[in-house]
């Protein structure tokens, strides 16, 4: 097989990401160990040895407090709190590493664009090109009253706003510097020609923003931009912005559609559609045996919270599942549009495949749900993954991990021989930058197609970049 996938460690500077409840496992570290940065050189390490692409922070800006219309259920149960800022974790995890590349979520919606560049820029610099950037919007309520405002700004308009700040981004990091513009001429006593760097001047709905930007170019000057969303607004905004685009879905019929869709809307654009890659979520428990595989879904189950996993629906849809009577769980589960995201929502509903009715839907809630997690011996793992991986069409995996590292470690060990054996997993890491790792068109610069390609003041072909 030619195309190999493309595996990110899914993962947050925090108590516990998505292992709703699993923090009480006696192997669990990282409860303990997530503000400690040995934990994350350590972590590091052991990804570059299984040849992972990047590790992905995920991020959040507040507390999920939709469930019971209170934040309780997510402080007692540690969801995505306490959490740290992943961004400075990078620098330290980057000087113990050479390929591992670097995914850090942050949103449109609470950053100001211009201090935002900076600290990409110096990321970029600091990592020789590994960095990227999770474009989020944000959806909780309590980022919105955290950061000021009396309530959240509508979904669609966070989308605009999203748009914007990545033009002002594009002019700073594109436009704003010259390729030749830093000379070190010691015999003139210019270190910087400044007829070569240029202030941007833009000024639009949301944002005014002068210049110039103050870090010179980086590697790639624009960081890999990855985007997930399933909505309408969301998959429209990927199509014209993003590199890497997360696609959820319960089926990969259903991961397919929205590959094509997007695509299709991308083409729209004047995109080429094989400049984007694909991914989706992976969650393995993988044992030495059949049995022992099994006996740990067993175990984990046992410990799943199924409060949590109520309190991140909530959140991430806008639906508490506590407000529904017991003698309207026979009703179907209907999706209805909300100010939060969408992606949640529609798993349950209109991308269920079948119509569930209330109570099946909260069940799928209340405890690990099997059809969303393959188990199994290295061999039986591997086949469930090169089925998704062949049957969606995706490029590659947000890698889940229950327990931490030990989830981690076992994938690296048992998981990924295998992969390598059968083709599907890279044997040895290529050179470059992200970008250049990630896609075939030679270079570290986003392609001419892209839209922030019309910032440029020398276009990459006139170069032979």
């Amino acid at each position: 097989m030619s195309k190999k996938m493309i595996l990110n460690a899914f993962d947050m500077t925090s108590a516990m990401h998505n292992s709703h409840g699993l923090w009480k496992h006696p192997d669990s570290k990282r409860q303990r160990r997530y503000k400690d940065l040995d934990y994350w050189i350590e972590i590091a390490r052991l990804l570059e040895k299984g040849k992972f692409d990047a590790i992905f922070f995920a991020d959040v800006l507040g507390l999920y407090g939709t469930y019971q219309q209170s934040k309780k259920p997510s402080i007692r149960d540690g969801l995505q709190f306490p959490i740290n800022d992943g961004m400075l974790v990078i620098p330290a995890m980057a000087s113990v590493t050479k390929h591992l590349s670097f995914a850090v979520t942050v949103s449109t919606t609470y950053e100001p664009p211009f201090g935002h560049a900076r600290r990409f820029s110096t990321l970029d610099h600091l990592t020789k090109g590994r960095i990227a950037w999770n474009v989020v919007t944000s959806y909780l309520p309590n980022a919105a009253t955290n950061f000021g405002l009396q309530e959240m700004i509508k979904h669609d308009e966070r989308y605009e706003i999203a748009d914007e700040f990545l033009e002002v981004s594009y002019k700073l990091w594109e436009s704003s510097w010259e390729d030749e513009a830093v000379i070190e001429d010691k015999e003139k006593g210019v270190l910087i020609d400044p007829d070569k760097v240029h202030e941007i001047h833009h000024k639009g709905e949301y944002f005014s923003v002068e210049g110039p930007h103050l870090s010179e170019p980086s590697l790639q000057r624009t960081p890999v931009l990855y985007q997930a969303g399933t909505s309408e607004k969301g998959r429209e905004f990927a199509a014209k912005h993003a590199e890497c685009i997360f696609v959820g879905g319960p089926t990969p019929e259903r991961i397919s559609y929205y590959i094509e869709d997007i695509r299709s809307r991308a083409e729209a654009y004047g995109r080429n559609p094989q400049h984007l890659k694909f991914f989706s979520f992976l969650s393995v428990i993988v044992g030495r045996t059949q049995q022992e595989a099994e006996d740990k879904f067993l175990e984990y189950a046992s410990l799943w919270s199924p409060d949590s996993a109520k309190a991140q629906f909530g959140g991430a849809s806008g639906y508490d599942v506590a407000e529904f009577k017991e003698e309207e769980y026979h009703q179907p589960f209907e999706y209805k549009k909300t100010e939060h995201a969408h992606y949640k929502a529609a798993l349950l509903t209109k991308d269920a495949g079948k119509k569930l009715s209330i109570k099946e839907a909260i069940s799928r809630l209340e405890q690990l749900d099997r059809q969303t997690v393959i188990v199994g011996n290295p061999e039986q793992v591997a086949d469930g993954i090169q089925k998704q991986f062949e049957a969606s069409g995706v490029d590659g995996f947000n890698v889940n991990h229950f327990i931490t590292p030990g989830s981690l470690e076992e994938f690296v060990d048992l998981v990924i021989p295998v992969l390598q054996e059968r083709g599907l997993y890279k044997l040895d890491y290529e050179e470059g930058t992200l970008r250049e790792k990630l896609f075939e068109h030679g270079s570290s610069r986003l392609p001419e197609d892209h839209p922030a390609s019309v910032y440029r003041k020398t276009p990459i072909a006139a170069r032979g970049v």
